[in-house]
């Protein structure tokens, strides 16, 4: 069961392994499986020392890479190194030794030397005739250990090798491309922005569909007050009409009152 549920479920065949060794703590077989599920959920400590104790059992060097790793998560890069360098590392198989290489690589990055994980990844295993089932991780970790030393194309070629490489979806080397592009992309366009703004100052106009909220509130000022304006008008023509009225209709009164009384006072014009 933890064999089963070690890639989906690394929780589960943690506690299915735990409780295995804990009935049969002497055999290697469980103490393996012990090792790899506390190693795959990130239980550095326990992982290490149960795969010593599997290889005190067993007396081989099998999951040297992954105690070498261990040493690692526990912040012990120079022990991984260590591992790496060790007499023991010349008795792995193949597939054990780009492992180990990939651990020393990650030890360099740990310490900060980029430029010496490159070199600790360089070699013909890199570009073999026929792709191996380690070709595609150790590409990619070819590319990160680039990344990391600031030398972004190279990293992009190399990741793009790793996606030729990995048929069976291994890495995410494929959206590591995108992301290289995509930030390639948003300088370029962050560059064209800056352009546009210097241009725009330069001859003392705002940016194209750039409205300035001051010229804004003022030309609402002014329709506001065309409006104020046009009320008010029509507001004093309506009274000078009126005044109008009534003065025409006072006069028209006055002359009939005098026609009305003769005796009425009238305007002396001696």
């Amino acid at each position: 069961m933890a064999g089963q549920n070690l890639d989906e479920d690394p929780e589960l065949a943690y506690r299915h392994a735990r409780t295995a060794m804990k009935m049969a703590p002497r055999l290697a077989s469980t103490r393996e499986a012990a090792g790899l599920a506390a190693y795959l959920t990130d239980r550095y400590s326990e992982a290490l020392a149960d795969l010593r104790t599997v290889r005190r059992i067993t007396g081989t060097n099998d999951h040297w890479a992954v105690m070498a790793d261990c040493e690692r998560g526990l912040g012990r890069p120079e022990r991984a190194l260590a591992m790496a360098a060790a007499p023991e590392a010349k008795t792995l198989d193949k597939e054990t030794q780009i492992e180990l290489r990939m651990v020393a690589a990650g030890a360099r990055l740990d310490m900060e030397q980029p430029e010496a994980a490159v070199v600790q990844l360089q070699g013909a295993d890199l570009t073999p005739a026929k792709i191996q089932p380690w070709t595609a991780r150790l590409r990619y970790a070819y590319a990160e250990a680039l990344l990391a030393a600031e030398r972004e194309d190279e990293a992009r070629e190399w990741f793009m090798r790793a996606a030729d490489a990995d048929s069976d979806g291994l890495t995410d080397a494929a959206e590591r491309v995108d992301d290289l592009d995509g930030i390639a992309f948003d300088e370029f366009e962050d560059e064209l922005d800056a352009d546009a703004e210097d241009a725009a100052e330069d001859e003392d106009i705002a940016p194209e569909g750039h409205v300035d909220e001051a010229d804004e509130d003022d030309e609402d000022e002014d329709d506001e007050e065309e409006d104020e304006g046009g009320e008010d008008g029509a507001a004093h023509e309506e009274l000078t009409a009126e005044a109008s009225a009534d003065s025409d209709s006072s006069d028209s009164h006055s002359d009939t009152d005098r026609e009305a009384d003769p005796d009425a006072p009238g305007e002396d014009t001696t």
